[in-house]
């Protein structure tokens, strides 16, 4: 199988999807970040010293799965009909889960991933005057929805 953002002289290229019908898709990843138990009863309490650690981390997600296309070479631009960023406290972490949706010609993986590495990362900043040393990671796809190549849950997802 050829590599889809190669042309036939190994040129970067962004895939035509012209010809593909607009169906519904959506993808849901999932990421962690690891601190210290002070910093996460902090961000659970809303004592954090720059407010409101997850309303903060949920917008920048949004905008972040908003601006894929800008961040990520050879994406395109998409108009998502809907992002969801959601959060859970589990052992010694904040974990994040974001979910893109659209009617279109592509999937909506990386719009998905980059939401909840971007909400991570924002925990991060929001949070490190608490705990230098968290941790950011994994992320990873654990669903997808329509398109050519059908559904697909990742294993122990």
């Amino acid at each position: 199988m050829g590599l889809t953002h190669l042309d036939e002289s190994g040129n970067a290229r962004m895939v035509d999807v012209g010809g593909k019908p607009a169906t519904a898709r959506s993808a849901t990843a999932r990421g962690t970040i690891l601190m210290s138990a002070a910093a996460l009863a902090a961000i659970r309490d809303g004592a954090a010293p720059k407010g409101d650690v997850l309303a903060a981390a949920r917008i920048a997600g949004i905008m972040a799965a908003k601006k894929t296309s800008e961040l990520i070479p050879l994406c395109h631009p998409l108009a998502l009909d809907s992002v969801t960023l959601d959060f859970a406290f589990v052992d010694g972490a904040v974990e994040a889960t974001a979910t893109a949706s659209l009617t279109g010609r592509t999937g909506v993986e990386m719009e998905a991933m980059t939401a909840v590495s971007i909400a991570l990362l924002t925990i991060y900043d929001m949070a490190k005057a608490l705990d230098k040393a968290m941790i950011v990671g994994p992320v990873r796809l654990i669903a997808k929805r329509g398109g050519k190549s059908g559904d697909w849950i990742a294993p122990e997802a």
